[in-house]
């Protein structure tokens, strides 16, 4: 094994070496005539189909909902996790962890915070398929942005029409095939071992086009016992048999094997060395393989002007191992080692109509939507790295069942109103195959059900100013991962209780000369039963209810762009996330007071982006970024946290196009005051492991290639 990853990190190093020859080779290209940029078309009013569930100008949603386009994606970023450009976004906190077997930590609004590996409490879509479990749980990690033409997120109380999501919802779109066919070629390499290297393809004719891209990254990783490999593919195929049907299928794959996992740190071990390793991660060879794939179709047929069908349906395969830090070899224990076989798909179904009521023009949608996963989850004794005897051997599965209904109206020529409501129904079971004298039979079942009702109004005051409000109700079950294990027995925590929450929102969207825009709004979330880590040791984390809990915030944003190819944004965010009632966490109870923080919530966020964009000179452009997160408390007593941070990091790009051939080259600097900072916390961590240093100074320089056919 260490031969093998011997030979990534040279290979890394030999990419990168050749990647400068090639940049340096392209820039001898005789550039092409270049034009101006100030009079380009400046996108401030882009089309949201997250929020409603049908295409519609994101500035006439009554809600917080941001799109990040193909050049933010794609220019400058590496385009390996969404932490490049979720920053951008007032109200979301995504932390790269900088280790890839537990993925990104995402949280909007303070939902989602808690999650110890991948994304819980927001909900994922790739082209309106569920990346998000019937569970609630997900992952971000099969998503390619190679190939993404937009990121939509939605924040507050219109992410309850997607039923079990309280805080949000992230959805990423593949790009539709092009009307010229063309080829293109990525790659990069940096600091840390570093490298990418992708390729796409898109062509399209009569009725039939298609897009593929495919991409690999490797690292040796910032920190010790952190190296990892990723390799992605992602598909999607367009068939238009008529003008009035389309049909669309899609497929991906996500394979990283073993993927290695340094832990947290103690703030001591931090101290001393931020790019340490636990010791456990080397004494259990901590790691983490992923094998996933999934396809899915849709099809959309509009039956008339004023009425269309949606249907789509999805299936997928996802196997893990996973090798924690513990042998788990006792007789009622789970094992240190897990292994996943999950299969889950699901169909939904979706009409919409718009006409009009009382000569106002309305559109209403109603749909269903039906998932399933099944889970065949064992548990083994992890010796030191090698997989032992089997102690955990179950068959888990989760029925999802959501109808939903929502109607928008245009009441009065500068006043619309919606109305929606999505009723849920969640039913866990677990079949135990593992029983002997020492430990039980653990088969359960549980059955979780809501109705959610949202509304919001919108005042048009102006073509460029609207102002509204909305109110939600959501829920958020426990996932299968924070149901695993319970307090002092073994066995399902089926005692765990759905949260449920109260959100109300009231914003402004304002654009001013086609040039600026500005949105801003404020929130209050009120949550009972919110789900809390109770312990975390020895690899295993229990939840629990707490009492109540508080999110009021406030969030703004502001895109500007001025002459000789200056542009800016601002994202800024103030979120107070506390219990707002007493309770007590841990096995030997530790009282936590009302006005407490939530774990792993900055209660203040500023993004700043300034970027030149003079067109001309060889396709210059350069900007440079800078980002404050505030601490980040450890746990729910809050006795330690991350201190805050303020990181600038700088990208400059070049390009230059002739003929067929187009390319573009660009080096960004990251973190370029060489702060010493942790960018995450793992909430609750029984063995004081709780911080996650982020890198210190650390380059990347890429080349993108684009062929016309």
């Amino acid at each position: 094994m260490d031969a093998i990853r011997n030979g990534d990190a040279i290979g890394t190093n030999r990419t990168t070496i050749r990647l400068l020859v090639v940049v340096l080779a392209l820039g001898a290209m005789p550039p092409a005539l270049a034009q101006t940029t100030d009079n380009a078309p400046f996108v401030i009013d882009p089309i949201t189909v997250t929020a409603t569930r049908h295409a519609e100008r994101a500035f006439d949603v009554p809600a917080s909902v941001d799109t990040i386009d193909a050049s933010t994606i794609h220019d400058g970023q590496p385009m390996v996790n969404l932490s490049e450009t979720l920053s951008r976004i007032p109200g979301v906190f995504v932390a790269n962890r900088q280790n890839y077997a537990q993925d990104l930590q995402v949280s909007t609004r303070g939902f989602g915070a808690r999650a110890t590996f991948g994304v819980r409490g927001v909900r994922l879509y790739q082209d309106g398929i569920p990346v998000t479990m019937p569970d609630g749980q997900g992952q971000t990690g099969s998503f390619s942005l190679l190939s993404a033409s937009r990121i939509e997120i939605l924040r507050g109380p219109f992410s309850a029409l997607y039923g079990n999501a309280s805080g949000g919802v992230i959805s990423v779109f593949t790009e539709d095939p092009p009307e010229v066919p063309y080829l293109e070629i990525n790659a990069g390499g940096g600091s840390y071992g570093t490298g990418v290297l992708g390729g796409k393809i898109g062509a399209r004719g009569q009725y039939v086009g298609g897009v593929a891209a495919a991409s690999e990254f490797v690292t040796d990783g910032y920190r010790a016992h952190s190296s990892a490999r990723r390799d992605l593919t992602n598909a999607k195929l367009v068939i238009d048999p008529s003008s009035d049907t389309r049909i669309t299928m899609i497929g991906n794959t996500q394979f990283q094997p073993e993927t290695q996992d340094p832990l947290g740190l103690t703030r001591a071990e931090w101290s001393a060395n931020p790019r340490g390793a636990d010791p456990a991660a080397f004494l259990f060879d901590t790691r983490k393989t992923i094998n996933q794939q999934q396809v899915g179709a849709s099809v959309d047929h509009r039956f008339s002007d004023a009425l269309s069908l949606h249907v789509d349906g999805y299936g997928g395969r996802r196997l893990i191992r996973q090798y924690l830090a513990l042998t788990g070899s006792g007789a009622t224990s789970s094992g240190g080692v897990t292994d996943l076989d999950r299969d889950y798909g699901g169909i939904g179904v979706r009409l919409v109509w718009r006409g009009g009521v009382l000569e106002r023009p309305m559109t209403i949608s109603v749909g269903a939507d039906f998932d399933h996963q099944h889970e065949r989850r064992k548990g083994f004794v992890n010796q030191f790295g090698d997989l032992g005897d089997l102690r955990r051997d179950e068959d888990d599965n989760v029925y999802g069942n959501d109808l939903y209904a929502q109607a928008e109206w245009e009441f009065a020529p500068r006043w619309s109103g919606t109305l929606g409501v999505r009723t849920s129904s969640v039913h866990y079971t677990s079949d135990d195959h593992y029983v002997t004298a020492q430990n039980p039979d653990d088969s359960g079942s549980r059955r979780f059900g809501d109705t959610s009702p949202v509304a919001g109004i919108v005042f048009h005051a102006t073509d460029d100013f609207n102002a509204y409000a909305s109110y939600g109700e959501g829920f958020e079950t426990p996932t299968f991962a924070e149901l695993a294990y319970r307090q002092g027995g073994s066995g399902l925590n089926f005692g765990l209780q759905p949260a449920r929450s109260r959100a109300t929102e009231i914003g402004v969207k304002y654009r001013l000369d086609d040039r600026q825009r500005i949105t801003a709004a404020i929130f209050n979330v009120d949550t009972r039963n919110e789900i809390v880590v109770d312990t975390a040791i020895g690899g295993r984390t229990i939840y629990k209810n707490a009492s109540a809990t508080r999110r009021r915030g406030a969030e703004a944003s502001w895109d500007g762009r001025f002459g000789h190819g200056i542009e800016s944004h601002v994202a800024l965010t103030w979120l107070r996330a506390e219990f707002t009632q007493p309770f007590s966490t841990g096995s030997s109870p530790t009282p936590v007071p009302s006005g407490s923080r939530i774990p792993a919530v900055p209660s203040k966020e500023a993004y700043g982006e300034v970027a030149w964009v003079p067109g001309g000179l060889h396709g210059l452009d350069t900007a440079i970024e800078f980002q404050y997160v505030d601490k980040l408390y450890v746990n729910e007593a809050n006795t330690d946290a991350a201190p805050s941070y303020a990181v600038m990091n700088w990208r400059l790009g070049f390009g230059q196009a002739s003929g067929a051939v187009s390319w573009k080259a660009f080096v960004r600097v990251n973190n370029l005051f060489d702060r010493n900072y942790a960018g995450s916390v793992i909430v609750d961590d029984g063995n004081g492991r709780f911080f996650e240093p982020a890198p210190g100074r650390n380059w990347f320089i890429g080349v993108n290639v684009d062929v016309k056919l």
